[in-house]
């Protein structure tokens, strides 16, 4: 039998409360399913509320509200914290994706969240 999770875009207004929106969905009120994308792309493998099997699908309502919240302006403000503490040696490497962010180019927190679930969920996902 197929679990269904939905994501009610509407409340998706940054990352963080896209962690508690996708952890109260696999895992009711209060229920974790990572807080960065390491561990969200761990716990689409199976445990962690989601069936070993992989069977389920995330239906993700709404998703052009979700697109617009976590879209380039997110996405700058991410990479800034990350800028802020990455090694030297990637320095410029997250400057310059937080250059193209700010320019309003490249991936955004969006895409990174649907790539991971495309990628360790293939087929899971549906934006509705």
């Amino acid at each position: 039998m197929t679990v269904t999770y939905v994501i009610p875009g509407a409340e998706v207004t940054d990352l963080e409360r896209f962690w508690q929106v996708m952890g109260e969905a696999v895992n009711g009120p209060d229920g974790y399913f990572g807080r960065n994308l390491d561990a969200f792309a761990d716990c689409l493998g199976g445990g962690y509320g989601t069936p070993d099997d992989r069977d389920f699908v995330i239906e993700w309502r709404d998703h052009e509200l979700s697109r617009r919240a976590l879209g380039h302006q997110e996405t700058a403000r991410r990479l800034r914290l990350r800028l802020a503490r990455v090694p030297e040696v990637n320095r410029a490497y997250v400057q310059g994706q937080l250059d193209e962010a700010e320019a309003g180019r490249g991936s955004t927190v969006f895409d990174w969240l649907t790539d991971i679930i495309d990628e360790r969920a293939p087929g899971a996902l549906r934006l509705l």
